[in-house]
């Protein structure tokens, strides 16, 4: 981009007030860019300030002059009341991950018994940020998006434009089409990241745990200036269709020119050997930089390469990700909490000194259940090693000095009900029914997004409808009033309205986002979908015999006996106040055959390239069945960090076990 000269006060007032417009728009746009993407800046704060004021002010008495892609749009116009789905141009993919020399090795071994020894790669540090992508006409920005699913994501224009280092306009390189996506990361950077948890400390608000995740809540904000608050910024890598590019580095440069903000620190690598250094090299230096990152991207470079290569599932089989190891940190345990889920099951946490681990600060840890935490060794005063599994989740590796004999309270902490261990079950579990801890998490389980889904209807909110007893259990949710609503606290009319119809809303799920809502004990999101397919309707399911369960491929005899026990017993009597209360759950269709047709799988522990619903659907696509729980029947189980007694049964079943890049491979086959 060239530099302009500089607009003089005198130049502006001798000029047309068109003309006199679209010189301050040019001179901003320039500013902006040198100061926003290339990290140069060329004017004074206080210049850029008297430019921008003398553009608002020429608009405001001009409103006929004002333009969509004018940089004082940025930021204002309405508030939206939802984002709506935007269908990406073509699907988003994930990567596969390696996470040492031999994975990688064996990707370059593939890819070059694919396509020939001349191959080189294109290398790019991976940015622990939210993927987007940018849709420009003619060279205007007109949509911006989230990632999503991958197919279809959600429209967040209002909150990109606010984004300095998003172009508002753009010249396109020759060869491109009129209509082109643009993608890459949004992310924030560590300074920013600080700045806003000092602030919101002074404000006397709990800190925000992480970069990744308060960015992605920052894109997602209802309020456009709220995302515009948060100086947030972007790297781009991709650009669909590549136009005359024909390789990834030459999309980097062309992005480059064309004024979008693309990573300084890429290469383009010749050899395998050079591609672990590169990786080695940003390892030991990432710390420098002032964003996160989780590893390097490897791809191949020529793009008639990578029609070559092909895909597999949703992942391209030209790409991987080379990630670093998690980061590992000493702390204290300070105390072993017990916190009491929907099913009255107690879940001991380990409250530990905050350390921060791989940039976020760790505080709490999941150890599960008495078990875990005795086979650590953890105990209160215990000096321990964590990291964090994944990158995600905070995990206890060693202890110091390990200790057994801690043991489950015999009183449960919420209600002082009895606590005990039902055999065959590892887990502790409060008995009393009416348990507090038990309603709140029934009715926040039945509300999630994998369930019934009714967005806005939070723990706090949940609570307080619990405490003034207005709700007992899910079924009372339809009852309620707009006028109760706006009672509660963090509620005016408009939002009492709003949530009382995302409740109504949620009167026609699908059977088995019907059946993963009613929380029956070992029914997951896979076997309640399981179970709709099998049986069609609720009432075929709670007639159903135990005999006739359990011959449901993927359900188990200890499964079956909990989902009759259940339709039985208090949870029929609640399904029917749910139907009665107007719920009508809708009939699933089966998934056609494929590879996988006759194959159960069972997922447990995380899994880093994809989701574990991400999985099970791949499953179902492919004509195989996911199961959440383990038995005789389950052809594969497939574990990953924090598996935990789904693995252990599967040992003594003597089951085939894959970690999740064997998986990919069977996937493949």
């Amino acid at each position: 981009m060239s530099k302009k000269k500089k607009l003089t006060h005198k130049t502006a007032k001798a000029a047309e007030p068109a003309a006199q417009a679209e010189e301050l728009r040019e001179q901003i746009r320039h500013h902006e860019h040198a100061y926003y993407v290339l990290d140069l800046p060329e004017i004074s704060d206080a210049e850029f300030d008297a430019l921008f004021l003398d553009l608002r002010r020429l608009e405001d008495d001009h409103p006929e002059l004002v333009t969509a892609d004018s940089p004082t749009q940025r930021v204002g116009g309405e508030v939206s009341e939802q984002f709506a789905k935007v269908r990406h141009r073509s699907p988003m993919l994930s990567l596969q991950n390696a996470f040492d020399e031999d994975e990688i090795r064996a990707f370059d071994r593939r890819v070059r018994g694919a396509i020939g020894s001349d191959v080189h790669y294109c290398a790019e540090l991976k940015i622990d940020g939210l993927a987007i992508s940018l849709t420009y006409e003619h060279g205007r920005l007109v949509r911006a998006a989230t990632r999503g699913d991958g197919t279809v994501g959600e429209d967040v224009t209002a909150n990109l434009r606010t984004i300095r280092s998003v172009p508002l306009t753009v010249d396109p390189i020759p060869g491109l089409p009129p209509v082109f996506e643009v993608r890459g990361e949004v992310y924030f950077p560590i300074a920013a990241f600080e700045r806003l948890n000092a602030e919101v400390e002074a404000q006397g608000k709990p800190r925000y745990v992480n970069p990744r995740n308060t960015a992605a809540g920052s894109v997602r904000q209802i309020d456009p200036n709220v995302t515009a608050s948060r100086d947030l910024q972007t790297f781009m890598y991709t650009l669909d269709p590549g136009g005359p590019c024909r390789s990834q580095w030459d999309v980097l440069t062309s992005l480059q020119k064309m004024g979008f903000r693309v990573n300084k620190h890429r290469r383009r690598l010749a050899s395998i050997e050079e591609v672990v250094e590169y990786h080695a090299e940003w390892q030991r230096r990432r710390h420098e930089l002032e964003h996160e990152i989780d590893g390097v991207v490897i791809k191949v470079d020529r793009f008639d390469q990578q029609l070559e290569l092909g895909f597999v599932a949703r992942s391209p089989r030209w790409a991987i990700a080379f990630k670093y190891a998690p980061e590992e940190a000493e702390t204290d345990v300070e105390e072993i909490a017990c916190y009491v889920g929907r099913t009255g099951v107690l879940t001991p946490v380990a409250h530990v000194k905050p350390v921060v681990v791989g940039g976020v600060t760790v505080r709490n840890i999941t150890m599960h259940n008495e078990a875990q935490v005795n086979e650590k060794g953890v105990y209160v005063g215990a000096r321990v090693v964590i990291h964090r599994a994944g990158d995600v989740i905070p995990e206890i590796v060693s202890v110091k000095e390990p200790k057994q004999g801690w043991r489950m309270p015999r009183k449960c902490p919420v209600c002082g009900g009895k606590v005990v261990r039902e055999e065959p079950y590892i887990a502790h579990r409060c008995i009393n029914p009416f348990c507090g801890a038990q309603r709140l998490e029934r009715v926040r389980h039945f509300a999630s997004r994998g369930a019934m889904n009714i967005d806005g209807l939070g723990y706090a909110t949940i609570s307080q409808v619990i405490d003034r007893k207005w709700v007992a259990d899910p079924s009372d949710l339809y009852r309620l009033t707009k006028e109760q609503v706006v009672e509660l606290e963090g509620f005016a009319a408009k939002s009492a309205e709003k949530l009382i119809a995302k409740i109504a809303d949620s009167k026609r799920p699908s059977l088995g986002r019907f059946l993963y809502a009613l929380g029956i004990p070992q029914v997951g999101e896979a076997t309640a979908d399981l179970l709709a397919v099998e049986f069609g309707s609720i009432e075929k399911l709670g007639s159903a015999t135990a005999e006739q369960l359990n011959a449901v491929e993927g359900i188990g005899p200890s499964m079956a006996g909990e989902v009759q026990q259940y339709f039985e017993g208090q949870g029929g009597e609640l399904v029917g106040r749910l139907l009665a209360a107007g719920v009508q759950p809708e009939a699933m269709e089966a998934h056609g055959g494929g590879p996988l047709t006759g194959k159960t799988f069972v997922f447990t522990g995380t899994m880093d390239g994809m989701g574990r619903p991400e999985a099970e659907a791949l499953v179902r696509r492919l004509g195989g069945k996911a199961a959440s729980s383990v038995s005789s029947k389950t052809d594969y189980v497939v574990a990953g960090p924090g598996a935990g007694s789904k693995l252990e049964k599967a040992n003594k079943l003597k089951l085939t076990i894959l970690h999740e890049q064997q998986f990919l491979e069977l996937i493949r086959e």
